[in-house]
């Protein structure tokens, strides 16, 4: 007659925990990083750090700021325009943005600089963290950086 013990019993269970956890590492060994460049081409020289990244089904877009005399709508409006570039580039869409953080010179441009995210990401937008940062790039207004899904 068999009589359960605990160390067959931690035995069974490391097994099966084992092989459900083998489909998982399995996956994750196919997942890998791609990154992709504007001009389709990798840099000669190792650049400071990649714009667009995806890993798995998550793609990781950098800061983007905006380079030019305007205020913060004109700002706002260029760097979502140049984002939904870069999302679309790899794949994904403003809909699919899953996490926002948004960096403002100035606090007091937070209203102004919503009318212009407002309805940006689709109806139903991602979470946001929004701050003010002293020394944004560039002189830019704005700076903006998202996660998206493929």
């Amino acid at each position: 007659m068999y009589k359960p013990n605990r160390r067959n019993f931690l035995g069974r269970g490391a097994l099966a925990a084992a092989a459900a956890a083998a489909p998982a590492a399995a996956q994750t060994a196919k997942l890998s990083k791609r990154v992709f460049y504007k001009d389709g081409k990798k840099p000669s020289k190792t650049p400071l750090f990649n714009s667009t990244v995806a890993y798995g089904n998550l793609l990781f877009i950098a800061g983007v700021g905006a380079h030019f005399e305007g205020d913060i709508k004109a700002h706002t409006k260029n760097v979502l325009d140049q984002i939904q570039t870069q999302l679309e580039a790899a794949g994904s869409s403003m809909d699919k943005v899953l996490k926002c953080n948004v960096y403002l010179k100035d606090i007091n441009e937070w209203a102004a600089m919503n009318e212009v995210f407002q309805g940006r990401f689709g109806e139903e937008p991602p979470v946001r963290t929004t701050i003010a940062a002293a020394g944004i790039p560039g002189n830019s207004l704005v700076e903006i950086d998202v996660i998206a899904y493929l």
